[in-house]
Order: C-alpha cells, then structure tokens, then sequence
C-alpha cells in the first residue's frame, strides 16, 4: 500500500512567472562582448549548431546527450564559470529508467568527470540532489551520500533547502527538504559574491559593539538553510512559474545561486538543462548559458519559457518608457 500521499498543508507562497529583479536591467546587449563570439565560435565548431540559440542573449540550447557533447568538448579550452543542474534521481520519474544502483553512480561519475573537463580553474559547481530507495536497505537514501565524493571538485558545504508543500506519509515523516551540494574547483580561489544575496531581514539591524555595528548593513548571511517554496502543481495550487516539466526546481533558488557563485558575463552551464530554469535565470542576470537537453520535448518547453521570458522583458521595459 503506498502510504505518500500528496498533501495541501504546508507553507506555500505563490511564485511570479518570473520575477521583478529580472526586469530591473536596460535593454542592452546581455552577454559579455569578448566572452560571446568565443564561446559561439566554439561551440559550433565542437557540436554544431544548437536547438536553439539567442545570440542577444547568449543562450545556446543542445537537444543531446550531456556526455556525448562535454566529451567533444573536453580537448578545447575551459570555458565554464559556473555548472547549475538537477540530474535525474533514479526513481522512476517519465523522463528516466530505473537502474541498479551501482549503474546509476557509474553514470553520474561519467558526467561528473566531464563537467570538471570543461569547468574554469576558479569556478563552481552546485547539484541538487534528492532521495532514492535502495531495495532491502533504505526507502529514502540521500543521492549525495553515494555521489559527493564522485568527482575530483573539492565539497565546500551542503545546503538544506526546506520547502513547505511536499508529500504526506504515515509511516514516516514527510519529506520537506532536498540537498544541492556546493562545489568548487580550487579550494582558495573561487567566485563567492555574498552581498548580492545577503537577507536583509535582521533582527536587531541597529545592534552595536564597541560603536560599530554587529550587521552587515546589506543584511545577514542567509546560513546553509534555504527556506525557498516549490513549484507546485495541482488545481488551484499550482506555481505561476510551473511548466508541463515534473521536477522543475524554483527561479527564486537558481536566481539565489547564480548571484552568488558567478560574475556578470560568466558562462553558465546546465548539464540537464530540463524546463530552463538555469538558462533564463543566467540571461536575466546578464551570464551566457549552454544547456544540454536530451528530452525535445523538454527542449521546446524551455524555447517557449524563453520566449515568454523575452516578452515579458520588452513589455516592461516598453511600459518603463511610457511612464518617463
């Protein structure tokens, strides 16, 4: 008898298609001019040409196989600031097939050797990781306790993130929380801007010591707990931001970890590139982004968000102008 049970009950705030921050830039050119025709450049020459791209923007979108196209890449420069990516969980979901365990983390070390091949020496690496159940030993085994140390980046820390709304369970407790483990390449040398995500709401702003304040006027450190909702979905419940995708994580998480592991011009890649939560986030933020995406149908749901996301930028910024 299955005892998961979906629930209603939980903390759970409404999400924006895409959020104000997103619109605050001018319309100007949102890539980096030297990065761009590089990166352009070389991806053609590797892989061909992309499913989709945006030169404006510097979105490139693969219909691929993640492992294929990074080990065509591995004999060119690195070019990667910043690797943002959920793979699949190994449980059952439509766009994957179940695998004995010792399979499933033969193939992750594949792609986690591949993603180190193309990563910049000071860059960064986040994966977001749920549970999985191992017959006769476990029903909900943290996937970052057979993969952590499946690669050569060096573990910096694990972040909790804690949502509200999930699944209920009579025979456990429910599950509200999935990990993304924070990596980098160089231990002492790394992209890590705090400031652009520090959380303003202290509790005592105006605390002094020895006539200086105890707070960062920007706000605190917002600690290796993130508490950020969920795309939900579901009549009546479901996120503003959610696609016809069923493992989409949040813009406001993505948006959270872009701003803090990379710069203005920096090439982000998705690895499973899935709704392109990753890429609208790094084109917003003004980053370039590569997206692999074995999936087309995932491919034309990340082209139409895409476009919407475009839209939704020049209507705002055509409503700006109205209003000087």
């Amino acid at each position: 008898m299955k005892n998961d049970l979906p629930s209603m009950s939980g903390n759970h705030k409404k999400t924006t298609a895409f959020p104000r921050s997103f619109f605050n830039n001018d319309d100007t050119f949102h890539g980096d001019l030297l990065k761009l025709p590089i990166l352009e450049d070389n991806l053609y020459k590797m892989l061909g040409e992309p499913y989709y791209h945006d030169k404006k923007w510097g979105f490139f979108l693969y219909n691929c196989d993640c492992i294929s196209a990074m080990r065509k890449l591995q004999d060119s420069p690195k070019f990667v600031n910043l690797v943002v990516t959920s793979p699949p969980y190994n449980i059952g979901k439509e766009y994957e097939y179940i695998q004995e365990i010792d399979s499933y983390v033969s193939w992750c070390t594949q792609w986690l050797e591949c993603l180190y091949g193309v990563t910049v020496d000071n860059g960064s690496f986040w994966l977001n990781l749920g549970y999985l159940e191992i017959s006769g030993r476990g029903k909900n085994v943290p996937i970052s306790y057979l993969l952590w140390d499946k690669s050569k980046f060096f573990l910096e820390q694990e972040i909790v993130w804690h949502y509200g709304a999930g699944v209920a369970s009579k025979k456990r407790l429910s599950p509200r929380n999935e990990k993304w483990l924070f990596y980098v390449k160089d231990e002492k040398d790394y992209v890590f801007n705090l400031d652009e995500i520090r959380d303003p709401n202290v509790k005592y702003p105006n605390q002094r010591k020895n006539g200086k304040l105890r707070c960062n006027p920007l706000g605190k450190n917002p600690s290796d707990v993130w508490d950020i909702p969920k795309v939900t979905s579901g009549q009546n419940r479901s996120s503003k931001e959610r696609t016809n995708h069923p493992a989409q994580f949040p813009i406001e998480l993505v948006e959270r970890i872009v701003k803090l592991s990379s710069n203005v011009g920096d090439i982000i890649l998705d690895p499973f590139s899935g709704s392109g939560t990753t890429g609208i986030c790094a084109c917003a933020l003004n980053r370039l982004y590569v997206g692999f995406e074995i999936n087309r149908k995932y491919c034309d749901i990340t082209v139409e968000r895409f476009e919407q996301f475009k839209g939704s930028f020049r209507n705002s910024h055509n409503q700006l102008l109205l209003d000087l």
